[in-house]
């Protein structure tokens, strides 16, 4: 019995074992079978999407562009793949604003990949939205600079605008435009070696932004294409034929009418303009001023030529002569009876020399011997030292030199700065006379807002001056509104009173701000109308203190220009003096 209680023991003991092997074997077989199910339905999403893609790419490779836009799209962290794609497909389909979709999410997943931004440009494009387009394109090519296509399109966007400066910028990276042909319209009278000289190039080179920047330069160097127009036009080999429309100024200007109108601007205020241009197909020019005004009579006469036969250099002789009288009852305070009756005389002559360097900045350089006289003085205008400095007969002689440079161009947004320095030395010979100096500086920035024409324009200019030692009267600067003899404007400020100069302050040392913005109200090809406010800012002092303006001047108001056959710009002027509350309205004429 003990016997087989035993082996029942051990029988029932190995039953259990085997029930419980089993039943662990189960266990593991369910627990491994699920894993490996798992794992499956775990990668069975990427290999979907990696399927979708290469669908997609196969159907968008067929041309079965909605088949393809459907495949692409999914959830919203898809792969920036299928986006991309999924934009393509929408863009074929001209589907913009659901191409603008998916790549605007390819874009926020992947911002340093350009090719979205390219081709978010591409759709706006499409849309008409040019404006956006570029930007897009210029944030692109800070991601890759060398991009071929990006500059590409970025280049004939601003060619479609008429912007070569700015075209040419991205353009030039790809070695692009190659000439085919340069010609010049209509057909030109000027020298064709000095003209061949000013313009610089030809085919079949590339074209490059500083190349055409000196072209103008050198025209303007001449001074005979006073209204000039540069055109690409694309052929069909992939080259560009260049073609500048410049009428030319021969003898009494671009057509006889216009010379006569230019001539006879000045009738209003008692003088003409006489004017010869182009002698001997040399661009030879004569320029002069004849005012007959009994207050302020004077005469002057400008030669020029290119020098060395080389449009980059220009000569100038002039001579200067004037008989003006002179109101300074609110303009000096030196005391004792005022002095409205000064009259002044001058006689000038003079040289200078100008060098085009490049498009981007030139120099000049002069010297001017001067003799000059004072009548109806006072005995307390002269009754200081520095009365007597101001108001002495006598002769000088005087020479400056000039550097203009372009600081900043953003051609893009038809942005420039501008900037010259110029500095004088000169000395006084009349008894007991010495040496003078005298610095200038400016900036002046001009801004275009519109991606073309120029049916809003803004410039900005601020300058400043002062003048050191024996400086003679004639010699001092001016603030107010003074045709043909005075360039510092403060526009509520008038030059003259009752026909005679003096009205504006004068001194030694000025600051001078000026601002306007100009809007063409009106065109029909033989007037075009602007008008603009402006805001005009400055003061000006000297060590004397016999003269300056003794506060900070500040002049608003509104001017028109009218420009007339693209020959002569009249401007009318409304200004307030707001400080002193008084009014101007002036009008002169702009050649």
């Amino acid at each position: 019995m003990d016997g087989d209680q035993e082996l029942s023991v051990a029988g029932g003991a190995g039953v259990r074992a085997r029930g419980i092997g089993f039943v662990l074997g189960f266990v593991f077989f369910f627990l491994a079978f699920g894993t490996f199910c798992f794992a499956q339905e775990s990668s069975q999403p990427e290999k979907s999407e990696s399927a979708r893609l290469a669908e997609a790419q196969k159907a968008f490779d067929a041309g079965q562009f909605a088949d393809a836009a459907r495949l692409a799209h999914g959830p919203e962290n898809q792969s920036v793949d299928l986006d991309f794609l999924g934009g393509l497909s929408f863009a074929k389909l001209q589907r913009w604003s659901d191409a603008r979709t998916a790549f605007e999410a390819g874009h926020r997943k992947a911002p340093q990949q350009a090719r979205f931004l390219v081709e978010l440009a591409g759709v706006d494009y499409k849309s008409k939205n040019t404006r956006l387009a570029k930007r897009e394109l210029r944030s692109a090519l800070k991601l890759d600079t060398k991009d071929r296509y990006t500059l590409e399109f970025l280049g004939t966007l601003y060619f479609l605008d008429g912007n070569i400066e700015a075209a040419l910028k991205y353009w030039n990276a790809i070695e692009k435009p190659r000439l085919r042909k340069v010609s010049v319209a209509p057909p030109p009278t000027l020298d064709p070696a000095l003209l061949q000289n000013a313009i610089g190039f030809n085919a079949p080179q590339i074209l490059t932004g500083d190349a055409l920047l000196g072209a103008e330069a050198r025209l303007d160097n001449l001074e005979i294409y006073p209204h000039r127009r540069e055109e690409l036009v694309p052929t069909g080999d992939g080259n560009y034929d260049a073609t500048f429309h410049m009428p030319e100024r021969n003898l009494w200007g671009d057509t006889w009418w216009q010379g006569a109108l230019t001539w006879l601007s000045g009738l209003p205020y008692a003088t003409v303009y006489p004017q010869i241009f182009n002698l001997d197909h040399e661009a030879i020019n004569v320029t002069s001023l004849l005012r007959w005004d009994s207050e302020k009579r004077r005469a002057f006469v400008d030669g020029s030529m290119p020098l060395l036969h080389q449009s980059k250099y220009r000569l100038h002789i002039y001579f200067d002569g004037r008989n003006e009288n002179w109101n300074l009852t609110n303009t000096f305070f030196g005391g004792g009876s005022a002095l409205s009756d000064l009259n002044v005389r001058r006689l000038a002559g003079g040289a200078e020399l100008r060098s085009v360097m490049s498009g981007r900045w030139s120099w000049s350089t002069g010297i001017e011997i001067a003799n000059r006289s004072f009548r109806n003085l006072t005995p307390e205008a002269t009754s200081s030292a520095a009365g007597k400095t101001f108001f002495t007969d006598g002769n000088s002689i005087s020479y400056w030199g000039r550097v203009d440079r372009s600081l900043l161009r953003v051609p893009e947004h038809r942005f420039t700065i501008d900037g010259s320095g110029e500095g004088r030395v000169g000395r006084e010979f009349a008894t007991g006379f010495g040496s003078y100096g005298a610095v200038r500086g400016s900036l002046a920035a001009h801004w275009l807002p519109q991606a073309k024409g120029d049916d809003y324009e803004m410039l900005a200019r601020v300058r400043t001056g002062e003048a050191f030692g024996d400086i003679p009267f004639d010699e001092l600067y001016q603030l107010g509104v003074e045709r043909d003899d005075n360039d510092l404007w403060l526009r509520g400020h008038a030059g003259t009173v009752d026909g005679r100069k003096g009205a504006a302050p004068l001194g030694r040392r000025y600051f001078l701000a000026n601002w306007e913005i100009d809007k063409r109200v009106y065109s029909n090809g033989i007037f075009t109308v602007k008008l603009g406010p402006f805001v005009d800012n400055g003061a000006i002092a000297d060590s004397s203190g016999l003269f300056g303006s003794r506060k900070w001047l500040w002049d608003t108001g509104a001017q028109c220009k009218i420009r007339v056959l693209s020959s002569v710009t009249v401007v009318l002027i409304y200004g307030r003096d707001l400080r002193g509350g008084k009014n101007v309205f002036y009008g002169t004429a702009l050649h």
